[in-house]
C-alpha cells in the first residue's frame, strides 16, 4: 500500500493506494507546525474509521509546496510508517519531467508532479490549470516535458483580499452568478469574481494556445476547478486526480 501525500498551501492530502485502486483520500488545513506525532494521530484514527492498516504500507510518496512541513513529514514516514520517503524535487528523483525552463530549481513540486500526472492519462500537448490558492496554468509538452506556466493569484485568495481590503464588501461564497449585471453587492461580486475567473482561464487558454502553435488539451484539476464544470468554453477535462496519479507514477519508477 502506497501513501501519497500533497502538501499545498492551504490543504493536505492523504491519499491510499492499494497498487490497484486509490482506496481512500483524506484532506486536513496545512499547518507547518504540526509535528510527525500530530499527523500520525490524525491519519491513524481516520484509518481505523475505515478499517485500514497503516501498518501495510510499503510506500510514501510527497509533494509539498511548503518547505518547513517537509521534517515533520519526512518524521512521520520514517517513525510511523517505517518508510524513507520520496519527495518531488529531490535530486536523486526520477520523475521523467524534463523542465525547459529557466530557472527549473524554481518550479513548485505540484506542478511537476501535476505535469506527470495530467502526462500518463491524457496524449498529446496539455495546458494544464491547477485551480487552488494561486491558479496555475502549466503547459506539457507531448513528451511529457514542462515547457513553463502562467501564475495569477486564486479566486478564494482574490476574494479575501476584496473583503479585506474594502470595508464595505461582505464575505460571500462563490458561485455562479444568475445574471451578469449584479442588481445587489453580493451579486455584483459574485459575477465580478466568478465570471471575471472563467474569462481570465478562458482567456488564458487562447493566448496560450496561439502562442504554442499546435492542437493542445486543457485539462482542470485542483480544489476548486469543480466550480468552473459548465461555465468554461475552453477546458476539456475535469479531473481531481491529476496530482496523485503523478504521486503514484513518480513512486512506480523509483520504488
Amino acid at each position: 500500500m502506497l501513501l501519497a501525500i500533497d502538501v499545498g498551501n492551504t490543504n493536505t492530502v492523504f491519499g491510499l493506494h492499494d497498487g490497484d485502486d486509490w482506496i481512500h483520500s483524506w484532506r486536513s488545513a496545512t499547518d507547518s507546525t504540526k509535528t510527525a506525532d500530530d499527523h500520525a494521530s490524525w491519519l491513524w484514527r481516520l484509518a481505523d474509521m475505515h478499517g485500514v492498516d497503516l501498518a501495510h504500507t510499503k510506500g510514501c510518496v510527497i509533494s509539498t509546496v511548503v518547505p518547513q512541513a517537509q521534517f515533520n513529514f519526512r518524521n512521520l514516514a520514517r517513525r510511523y510508517l517505517n518508510v524513507e520517503p520520496m519527495f518531488i524535487g529531490d535530486p536523486d528523483l526520477k520523475t521523467g519531467v524534463a523542465l525547459r525552463v529557466r530557472h527549473p530549481e524554481q518550479v513548485g513540486a505540484d506542478r511537476i508532479a501535476s505535469a506527470l500526472g495530467a502526462h500518463v492519462k491524457y496524449p498529446g500537448a496539455l495546458i494544464v490549470i491547477d485551480s487552488g490558492t494561486a491558479t496555475t496554468l502549466d503547459v506539457v509538452g507531448a513528451d511529457g516535458g514542462f515547457e513553463g506556466g502562467i501564475i495569477s493569484p486564486g479566486i478564494y485568495l482574490s476574494m479575501r483580499a476584496l473583503h479585506e481590503a474594502a470595508a464595505q464588501l461582505p464575505r460571500i461564497a462563490i458561485q455562479k452568478p444568475a445574471q451578469v449585471i449584479g442588481k445587489d453587492t453580493v451579486s455584483a461580486m459574485q459575477s465580478g469574481v466568478f465570471l471575471g475567473y472563467i474569462e481570465l482561464i478562458d482567456g488564458l487558454v487562447r493566448r496560450v494556445k496561439a502562442e504554442y502553435g499546435a492542437p493542445m488539451t486543457v485539462v482542470a484539476t485542483g480544489g476548486v476547478a469543480s466550480l468552473f464544470e459548465g461555465a468554461s468554453e475552453t477546458i476539456d477535462h475535469y479531473d481531481q486526480d491529476v496530482l496523485i496519479r503523478g504521486l503514484l507514477e513518480v513512486w512506480k519508477r523509483n520504488r
